[in-house]
This record gives structure tokens, C-alpha cells and sequence, in this order.
């Protein structure tokens, strides 16, 4: 029985379902994010990432199929968490402009914290080559900001306390407002150092206001003040 000296083809055998053993999946994903940051997705390879990650190559293509693989494993993983944290924000109580403020002021800082405009970076970076990517990275399903906060305003225009005809559109008008004058500088590197938490709470201080002015409900606020 001739064996074959290519680990994939032999992991490929006896491939288990991805995650089958999540800690040693979460390993992985962690090996290959260090990797992603420090050198790029370009320049790293699969031997790189089974060093940093501490694994073997047939331990790594048991997991995952190749780098790309790894990568959209990598993003869905790190937008879920996001996600989750913003929902949380949402769903802390308080009033409506306090629940946006602490959305806003989460999701600001995160997407453009240095970590991330790197990883957005790169997306970009192969976004022509490899649009399933890009397309995974900047997808509009349930883990993403906008839609989060669609629900959150359905809630809140069926309460009474918004008048908003097309909540879609309105989620993603406060969230670039939320970024507005930070965001596209952060990417493009007009702003090389992450923003300060009180400037970022200053912008979205400000948003939450226009927002509101404009989405809020004026008869239920009139009402309020007689």
C-alpha cells in the first residue's frame, strides 16, 4: 500500500466535519488570525499558520480545505462575536438614544479599531480575485450591524416611539452617521492611529440628536412636554 507524502490528500481520508473538536478548531483560527495580522493574507501560508498555530498540516487540513477556508472561518467567527456584543448594547435598556449611543459608540470603535481596518484592509485587498470573501466579509445577513439595529427600530416604531417608513434604510443611516468623519479616514489611513473613545462618543453623541430629531416621534415627544 503506497502511502502519500501529501498531508492534505491524506487528511482529506479521513476528513471530519470542521469543529468536530472546537477547542483545537479555536486554536487554529487563533494560530491563523495572528498570522493574517502580522504578515497579511497574501504572504502567509498554511506551514506558517500550522507554526503559529502550534498544529500539524494533516491536523490543519482535517479543518480546513486551504487558506481561503481559514479565512472566511476567521471572519465569520470574529463578526459573530461583534455582532453578539452590539446586540447586547441594544438590549440593555435605558431609552432609545441611550440604547443607540451605546450601539454606536460599540460598533464605531470596533470597526475602526486598528485590528479590524487591518482585516478590512486586506478584504479589499482581494476583493476583485477572491469576491467570496469580500462578499463573506461585508455580507448583509443576521450577523451584521445594520440588521441588528433594523430590529431594534422595528421594536421601537411598533412601541410608538419612531415614525420610520423603511427601517433598513434607517439602520444604515445611523450607523454612517455614527462613523461619519471617522471611518473613511481610518481606512484609507487619513487618520493613521485609532480615534479616542470620548472624540468617537462626541460623533455619536451627535448622531443619536439628528437621528432623533428627524425619526423621533414629534407627537408622542409634544405630548410628553405639555
Amino acid at each position: 500500500m503506497q502511502i502519500s507524502d501529501d498531508p492534505k490528500a491524506e487528511a482529506r481520508r479521513g476528513r471530519r466535519v470542521a469543529g468536530q473538536d472546537p477547542v483545537k478548531r479555536a486554536q487554529i483560527i487563533d494560530g491563523a488570525k495572528r498570522c493574517f495580522l502580522s504578515v497579511g493574507f497574501e504572504a502567509a501560508s498554511m506551514s506558517d499558520i500550522t507554526v503559529e498555530a502550534g498544529v500539524s498540516k494533516g491536523t490543519l487540513y482535517v479543518y480546513f480545505e486551504d487558506k481561503s477556508d481559514l479565512f472566511k472561518a476567521l471572519i465569520d467567527r470574529e463578526k459573530s462575536a461583534v455582532m453578539a456584543a452590539a446586540r447586547e448594547r441594544l438590549e440593555a435598556g435605558g431609552t432609545t438614544p441611550e440604547a443607540l449611543a451605546r450601539f454606536g459608540t460599540y460598533v464605531t470603535s470596533r470597526l475602526t479599531s486598528q485590528e479590524v481596518i487591518r482585516a478590512q484592509r486586506m478584504v479589499l485587498g482581494v476583493a476583485e480575485r477572491m469576491p467570496d470573501i469580500a462578499t463573506r466579509f461585508f455580507s448583509g445577513d443576521s450577523f451584521s450591524a445594520h440588521y441588528i439595529l433594523k430590529d431594534f427600530l422595528d421594536a421601537r416604531v411598533a412601541a410608538g416611539e419612531l415614525v420610520i417608513e423603511d427601517t433598513e434604510l434607517a439602520s444604515r443611516q445611523f450607523l454612517e452617521l455614527s462613523m461619519a468623519s471617522i471611518f473613511k479616514r481610518r481606512l484609507f489611513n487619513n487618520l493613521p492611529d485609532p480615534v479616542p473613545l470620548a472624540e468617537i462618543e462626541r460623533v455619536v453623541a451627535s448622531a443619536v440628536d439628528m437621528f432623533m430629531t428627524y425619526y423621533g416621534n414629534r407627537d408622542r415627544i409634544s405630548s410628553s412636554c405639555t
